[in-house]
């Protein structure tokens, strides 16, 4: 058994995501590229984002802090604190409204 405060967790990476030129950072909770599920923290300034990119399998992604707004084509949905997205089996993108952290899920596809 293993515990992890991810408030605490949060707060560090949107301290490093402030601190970087890309505005973002991220810290895997659980699992790895070898495991099936993967769970990452990802810390966003504002205003900054995750590039378009594919799907690598289901996916979800929890808002903790701030505002964000995921996109897939034409759609878009805008997730606040509390809020379970789930991400669409096509490219999409993930943007910051405010300081923002997600923990993001994934069960990839074998």
């Amino acid at each position: 058994m293993q515990k992890m405060s991810l408030t605490a967790l949060s707060r560090s990476q949107l301290a490093l995501a402030r601190a970087a030129t890309s505005g973002r950072s991220a810290h895997t909770v659980i699992g790895g590229h070898e495991h099936t599920l993967r769970q990452t923290m990802i810390a966003l300034a504002a205003g900054h984002s995750l590039d378009e990119h594919e799907n690598p399998g289901e996916a979800t992604v929890h808002v903790l802090l701030g505002r964000v707004v995921l996109k897939a084509g034409q759609d878009s949905w805008e997730g606040s604190p509390g809020d379970l997205l789930t991400v669409p089996d096509a490219r999409h993108s993930l943007t910051a409204v405010e300081d923002s952290t997600v923990l993001l899920t994934v069960a990839t596809r074998s």
